[in-house]
């Protein structure tokens, strides 16, 4: 039980890292055009 706990924790903060990520690229996307 507490791996999985560990391991919904970590998988939350990857997506966290992604979201952000998408966003910056999409900001400079954005200012490309």
């Amino acid at each position: 039980m507490p791996v999985k706990k560990k391991a919904k924790k970590v998988a939350k903060k990857v997506v966290k890292k992604a979201k952000k990520t998408v966003k910056r690229k999409a900001k400079k996307s954005s200012k490309r055009k």
